[in-house]
């Protein structure tokens, strides 16, 4: 059995409510184990033009299924909540909800379709905030920083809340 940690984000409609309900369908999937979660953020879009803010969490879970399996199920489950993609969009757009695989255990894939552990988590706070309360000591195989080291390397954290409460990172 595998530990991940799994990235949750919502901008669009219910974001609250599509976090949750991602979690949920998560933790129903036959072959995941909800471990914890993160609190609930509320961050400033990331590398986007959108006026709508997202609200971010982290998943720890435990599954038997493969990398690529993994990654089909959050797709399957994206697309489940509505998530629309555009293969011609530049860019990000807005979302019901994306599931990014941060970790799988501490393996290192480097494939077109699937990079673990995910390519920018070291460049967002949204990322590491959640991370910071779940494991700040777990070192990124690739960077051989801790969550805490990464955190403290990031130049210009955006502001993120805690929902409904101000967070000083």
């Amino acid at each position: 059995m595998a530990i991940v940690y799994l990235s949750l984000g919502s901008n669009f409609g219910d974001r609250i409510g599509f976090i949750q309900q991602a979690t949920s369908l998560i933790s129903a999937s036959e072959n995941i184990s909800l471990i914890r979660t993160s609190a609930f953020y509320e961050t400033e879009p990331w590398d986007m033009d959108s006026e709508n803010w997202f609200v971010n969490a982290v998943l720890e879970v435990k599954t038997s299924l493969s990398p690529k399996d993994l990654l089909k199920e959050c797709q399957r489950i994206e697309n489940q909540l509505g998530r629309k993609r555009n293969p011609d969009s530049k860019g990000y757009s807005d979302r019901t909800i994306d599931i990014d695989i941060l970790f799988y255990n501490k393996e290192i894939i480097n494939e077109s379709d699937l990079i673990i552990p995910h390519k920018f988590l070291h460049l967002r706070a949204f990322t590491l905030v959640p991370l910071l309360e779940l494991i700040p000591n777990f070192e990124h195989p690739v960077l051989h920083k801790t969550i805490t080291e990464l955190h403290n390397d990031l130049e210009n954290p955006e502001m993120v809340f805690l929902y409904g409460t101000r967070v000083e990172i």
